[in-house]
């Protein structure tokens, strides 16, 4: 598509968009007196205006029924869980028992790495991003560390090569087949939370089986954002959080995959708990853990069900628009424009004063585009924001901003870029 950097062709283009009518659905901050310009759904996704009604319901339930509400009413909590995992399954491209809902992501990562981070013998490292967002760096480096290795040692992180800013798919798939003899997992995100880069997930899949390890993934900013074929690629294990792209409030319920290859292994250790148990069976209160089947009986602790509510409010508005792949269809057409009109800005000052660090293939990304400021990154960042332009600030010299196809317009990303000519021109 031939793209103009101007406002009318940017609301012809929303005049066109089959999503338009979401937008309507959603919560926006204010910013004198009008929507504020919202590209942070790589941080928090916006409150869809369902939510409230949502878990209302579910207090007015709490009210109603107060502990019998696990049995009773019209949606008893009991098997509440088991209405999100079919959206979810068409999020995350899984079969409903491969996935469940429950706790926060990192908590969810511990878990599931006690399963499939198995080190024995010479098989003891794990192969992961460098630069990976902190909480999975950690993650990694106490799980090493509470099997006696030294994460020095154990954990090998890959970079990108020298004046690059994102990793080849071949230079990742190269450093699983070298280390091969000696690797126990390999760990990735699905999208890298600074630059953007959607990761070659199936490539990476088919790497690490090939070396006999297990693969996994953090999707936190992957789920709700990119197709994702998690069954298909034959993925061991993935979580998410849901408070990005899925929209389902600050600190939201988390979301697990486990492949349905692993649901009958008993050699896999889990940390177990009441709620994991085989439902048929779990008020008989007795000893000696028999899991539920499926991805459920990773579960730990009780569904805490307003997190649940609000998540399911979210769900129901991807099913509604038609599922992942139209919203990535819309997707990829939001950052083309922003890419296209901050090229333009730097053509219109005559400097690369804004680099964009995210792949310009656009199968290689998803809403997110991370642009390097050459100088006077915050200034220009703040300037944004006296604008009503809420984007996310990386030190030393990055501005994240993600235009989310459920309720960003063409028009937000034209009066974006506007702003950063704007900034560009007061900070030369």
């Amino acid at each position: 598509m031939d793209f103009s950097n101007d406002l009318a062709f940017a609301q012809t283009l929303d005049e066109a968009d089959t999503l338009k009518d979401f937008r309507s659905q959603f919560w926006f901050p204010q910013h004198n007196g009008n929507d504020a310009i919202y590209l942070c759904g790589n941080s928090l996704g916006l409150q869809p205006k369902q939510t409230q009604e949502v878990i209302a319901g579910q207090l007015t339930a709490w009210r109603n029924y107060g502990v019998e509400g696990w049995f009773e009413g019209e949606e008893p909590w009991l098997p509440y869980h088991k209405k999100l995992a079919p959206l979810l399954g068409q999020i995350v491209g899984a079969k409903p028992e491969e996935v469940t809902v429950m706790n926060s992501l990192t908590v969810n990562l511990h878990l599931l790495m006690v399963s499939f981070y198995k080190p024995a013998g010479k098989r003891y490292k794990i192969i992961m991003e460098g630069g990976a967002f902190p909480s999975d760096q950690y993650a990694v480096e106490s799980q090493v560390r509470f099997h006696g290795y030294d994460p020095k040692d154990a954990v090998i992180e890959l970079f990108p090569r020298d004046g690059e800013n994102t990793l080849r798919t071949e230079d990742i798939t190269s450093s699983i087949d070298t280390n091969a003899e000696e690797l126990a997992l390999v760990f990735f995100a699905g999208i890298n939370y600074y630059t953007g880069q959607l990761f070659d997930l199936k490539a990476i899949t088919e790497a690490g089986h090939k070396a006999g390890a297990y693969v996994g993934f953090d999707l936190a900013h992957a789920a709700g954002n990119v197709p994702l074929q998690l069954h298909n690629w034959g993925a061991d294990f993935a979580c998410w959080c849901s408070y990005k792209y899925m929209n389902s409030g600050p600190g939201g319920i988390s979301g697990v995959f486990v492949h349905e290859k692993h649901h009958n292994d008993q050699s896999l250790n889990r940390l177990a708990g009441w709620w994991g148990y085989k439902l048929d069976e779990r008020f008989k209160m007795v000893p000696g853990f028999k899991p539920e089947l499926g991805a459920d009986g990773w579960q730990v602790s009780t569904s805490p069900i307003l997190l649940m509510a609000a998540h399911y409010a979210a769900l129901q508005l991807f099913e509604k628009a038609g599922g992942i792949e139209v919203l990535n269809d819309k997707s990829r057409k939001l950052t083309a424009y922003l890419e296209f009109l901050i090229n333009d800005v730097n053509a219109q000052i005559g400097d690369e004063l804004f680099k964009i660090i995210t792949p310009t293939d656009t199968a290689q990304r998803g809403c997110q585009l991370s642009i390097i400021c050459k100088h006077s990154g915050k200034a220009i960042f703040d300037y944004l924001v006296a604008k009503g332009v809420i984007g996310d600030w990386r030190e030393p010299d990055v501005i994240r901003v993600s235009p989310v196809p459920l309720y960003n317009s063409f028009a937000d990303v034209y009066y974006a870029a506007k702003y950063l000519l704007e900034a560009a021109q007061q900070f030369k």
